[in-house]
């Protein structure tokens, strides 16, 4: 373990914050500019919060482009090393807000942000080229043990492993879900049918297992690292104008600069940086941040994404399991769900308006989510309850994945407004339909 706390040039840590806080404050920023706020924050009438947190909605009117907008300037000050521990802090706390919030726009790098947000704030990201430095709010390094690296690296490593893996099925593995994605993905006809052909989109589909299950051993073996960079900036400067997924190739492509020797980082950012010399201080004292939090907060990492194997039921089509095991753009759904509402007292059916409760793009992400089924049929219980009327609210609901037929995915026998939900099993009204994909 003595090898964990071996000292090294801290240049790759400064440079990834200066990366992370002017990323983030895109991402910010950039959440209004584009109208992101808007629909799922200031439109909705109330968000799919993680369950159990429903209590966790949006401020009122547009309290939330203010909240965006701290966030914005938070970002900022972790860029400049401005009073870095309490701004990593409250942008990690507001950031939760946001992931847990709503799940309407769920998508892997909010999480992946989080998890880095909260890393951050145990590592000395701010002891070099950081204005606390400069106003004396800490005291200058040149170092750091070399853990904080690796703790980033293995954090990596984890999102590409088990990205590779979730993409072993079916319709990966024959190209219907990259041939999907792709289709009139551009304006321009001539690139749309190089991206129909079947030799294209089957050279996308296994690059991009390839490209994933194998990046980071290249990016570790210092022979074809510069090989494996020009890889990853092919690739994700691709899957940024084609896919059009924000920060996120950028964000991954910044986790580079672990990769290298830090006098090589040092030498390219930071050429003025006295050069690390050999001292008779060659490692820092063992620290319990890295046994108390980070040890625990990996076999967390690496469990979670696991879970779903111990769940009957393709997790592609149960979705129970699905989030934050990194099963990023695996596939598409699309579906509809009404509700049979019924008195339990005079056993009539009711009618309940959801057009008028949700928007377009919650209706659309709803009805194909059991989670957020079974919650939706909970807030119709509560809104007849306010009334005085006690009801069973059944869920006809019926989903596509990938262009495929579209099969039952909610048994309509079960009231969900009875039903708890599980958090760590299977919920028997869920649909398995093991032969779905076969």
């Amino acid at each position: 373990m003595i090898k964990f706390y071996k000292v090294i040039d801290n240049s790759p840590l400064i440079i990834f914050r200066i990366f992370f806080g002017i990323l983030f404050a895109c991402e910010s920023f950039g959440a209004i500019l584009t109208g992101w706020v808007k629909q799922n924050f200031i439109e909705p009438k109330f968000t799919f919060s993680h369950i159990g947190l429903e209590w966790l909605q949006p401020l009122p009117g547009f309290g939330m482009y203010g909240y965006f907008i701290v966030m914005g300037v938070l970002s900022l000050f972790i860029a400049l090393g401005f009073k870095y521990r309490f701004s990593i802090i409250a942008l990690t706390i507001l950031w939760a807000g946001v992931y847990f919030m709503q799940k309407t726009s769920y998508n892997n790098h909010y999480y992946l942000l989080l998890l880095i947000s909260f890393i951050l704030i145990f590592l000395p990201a701010n002891t070099y080229k950081s204005l606390d430095v400069k106003y004396g709010y800490v005291k200058q390094s040149l170092t750091m043990p070399i853990w904080c690296s690796w703790v980033l690296i293995l954090q990596i490593a984890i999102v590409y492993f088990y990205a590779t893996v979730a993409k072993f099925y079916p319709d990966w593995l024959d190209g219907t879900f990259v041939k999907n994605l792709l289709a009139n993905q551009t304006p321009f006809a001539l690139i749309n049918e190089l991206f129909a052909q079947k030799w294209f989109y089957m050279f996308i589909t296994y690059m991009g297992i390839v490209f994933d299950g194998l990046i980071i051993p290249a990016l570790l073996y210092r022979r074809t690292r510069n090989i494996a960079v020009i890889a990853s900036l092919c690739f994700h400067i691709f899957n940024s104008i084609v896919l059009q997924i924000g920060i996120f190739p950028y964000f991954a492509l910044s986790f580079a600069v672990f990769f290298y020797d830090p006098e090589t980082i040092r030498k390219i950012f930071f050429k003025s940086k006295p050069q690390l010399l050999q001292s008779n201080i060659q490692f820092y004292k063992p620290n319990k941040v890295l046994w108390f939090i980070f040890i625990p907060y990996f076999i967390i990492q690496i469990a979670l994404p696991i879970r779903h194997w111990f769940i009957p039921g393709d997790v592609l089509f149960t979705e129970e399991g699905h989030r934050l095991s990194w099963r990023m753009m695996l596939r598409s759904k699309s579906g509809t769900t009404y509700f049979n509402i019924v008195d339990k007292q005079t056993n009539t059916r009711l009618f309940y308006n959801l057009n008028d409760e949700l928007t377009t793009k919650q209706y659309s992400n709803f009805s194909t989510h059991p989670d957020m089924i079974w919650q939706m049929a909970q807030r119709i219980k509560m809104d007849f309850f306010e009334k005085g009327i006690n009801v069973a609210v059944y869920a006809n609901s019926y989903v596509s994945i990938n262009g495929r037929n579209s099969v039952q995915l909610i048994d309509e026998t079960v009231d969900l407004a009875n039903e708890s939900w599980n958090y760590f099993g299977a919920s028997s009204w869920i649909y398995s339909q093991p032969e779905y994909f076969k």
